[in-house]
């Protein structure tokens, strides 16, 4: 293994917990075994003042970080070659591997082609094995630039090609059948006046108003790591980071507990029971059992045949301004070419990925796999939520962005505001949420003192 590559070994880390961090609880599957090594032409950087590769010189190598769309990519490299006559090889790394199985790929002697650069510290990592994308045909089928990633020269280093959203999921027939409506949820304000009557009047109406809000380890993540974010995105202010702060100053906390708040005390399960978990609550919501729950896109493909008319709200909290709130939106699916490969390959991969945006059979497949891709020309999604995120953002409301990937040492970090948050669910003292203060912000700089000392 080369020095360069051997010394990101520690530096990807941190990378790899921030990979794992805040996702949704939907299983990977196996991902393939890495490649054999074999010859390549060499590496090099193409001349910008040179002709395009003529067609069919180069091949296509992609590293893929998504498990669950391995068997989409297979067909979609099989359909590439048949259709253009070009080599496309998809090596999906098992899940939880990403970073290693790319430090150990990108040594060898024909390395991937596209790979993955999905935060601000792959951006450190890898900026110098990344081609400058600014300008270039896939760029210009972007329709946002939001989840695009740059160095500090300004590089554009790489490019989201999927996204998630989460907020609040929303069963329409139940609030009809409360005497309420989705339009009428415009701020916390009302989010707050419906929420509250459902719960009040739960026995009669037979469904509550949240479904269980359980803070075990394999839920606490939907608040600790999503709902968290509502506080992040906020204290930017409208500068958002580029990397981790070494402090927070928590300005946004109380509007992180009206919502945490109103989602404990207005549910199936009582506050004091939420820390031994053992409910389901996604099947809660697919029963009709509450009305509201605090989830994500990833649940549409559960949710649609069950609860069909499903809609996903943000997460109002009392913020000012807060009704062109939009969805907390983020990715860290980014494509980056590889700068170290061969001119051939870099336009063969080039024209793959702009093939894969715009090709309307191709991209079809790839939504349905990834849910939604943020080029002009690709499929629409056919995911509901997504639909929502994308509905907020024409409507002029603002994304927030997923300001929680920065949580340092996450696993650390959410476990003390985790422990924290149950004892205040177990007694709502201001004494107990002050500790919740203490873990949220004082926590924060712990934890980063613990990774860059």
């Amino acid at each position: 293994m080369s020095k360069k590559l051997l010394a990101l070994v520690l530096a990807l880390s941190m990378v790899m917990a921030m990979l794992l961090a805040g996702c949704s609880s939907k299983p990977d599957a196996e991902g393939s075994t890495p490649p054999a090594e074999n010859s390549n032409s060499g590496a090099q950087t193409p001349d910008d003042n040179k002709d395009p590769a003529p067609a069919g010189t180069g091949s296509v190598y992609w590293l893929n970080f998504k498990p669950e769309s391995d068997e989409t990519l297979q067909k979609i490299a099989a359909m590439y070659k048949e259709q253009k006559g070009v080599d496309v090889k998809v090596v999906t790394a098992a899940s939880g591997t990403y970073s290693q199985t790319l430090i150990a790929e990108m040594d060898k002697s024909a390395p991937p082609t596209i790979f993955v650069i999905g935060n601000q510290n792959g951006v450190k990592d890898w900026k110098d094995y990344a081609l400058d994308l600014t300008g270039t045909p896939i760029a210009n089928e972007l329709n946002t630039d939001a989840y695009n990633l740059y160095d500090e020269t300004g590089k554009l280093v790489s490019i989201g090609y999927c996204y998630e959203c989460y907020g609040i999921i929303v069963n329409p027939d139940l609030l009809e059948q409360a005497g309420h409506k989705v339009e009428d949820i415009k701020n916390f304000e009302t989010l707050k006046t419906v929420v509250e009557d459902i719960h009040a009047r739960a026995a009669e109406l037979g469904f509550d108003a949240f479904t269980s809000c359980d803070m075990d380890g394999s839920s606490n993540w939907r608040f600790v790591g999503h709902m968290a974010n509502l506080e992040y995105y906020y204290e930017q202010e409208g500068t958002p980071w580029t990397e981790c702060p070494a402090t927070i100053s928590g300005k946004y906390m109380e509007n992180f507990k009206n919502l945490y708040d109103l989602c404990i005390n207005n549910s199936l399960t009582a506050p004091n029971a939420l820390s031994v978990g053992g409910h389901d609550a996604s099947q809660e919501f697919k029963d009709g059992k509450a009305a509201f729950q605090i989830q994500g896109s990833w649940e549409f493909e559960d949710y649609k045949d069950t609860v069909p008319n499903a809609t996903m709200i943000p997460y109002y909290c009392g913020v000012e301004g807060e009704e062109k709130a939009g969805l907390n939106c983020g990715t860290e699916n980014c494509w980056a070419i590889n700068s170290k490969a061969s001119a051939e390959d870099q336009q063969a991969t080039m024209d793959f990925m702009v093939w894969c945006v715009t090709d309307p059979e191709a991209s079809r497949m790839l939504v349905d796999t990834f849910g939604v891709m943020p080029y002009k020309n690709a499929a629409e999604s056919t995911n509901g939520f997504l639909a929502d995120a994308n509905e907020y953002s024409n409507n002029g409301c603002y994304v927030m962005n997923w300001a929680t990937n920065f949580q340092p040492n996450v696993d650390e970090y959410r476990a003390v505001l985790t422990s924290a948050l149950n004892q205040y669910n177990a007694d709502q003292s201001d004494a107990n949420w002050e500790q919740v203060r203490t873990a949220f912000v004082d926590g924060w700089a712990t934890q980063y003192q613990a990774i860059n000392s």
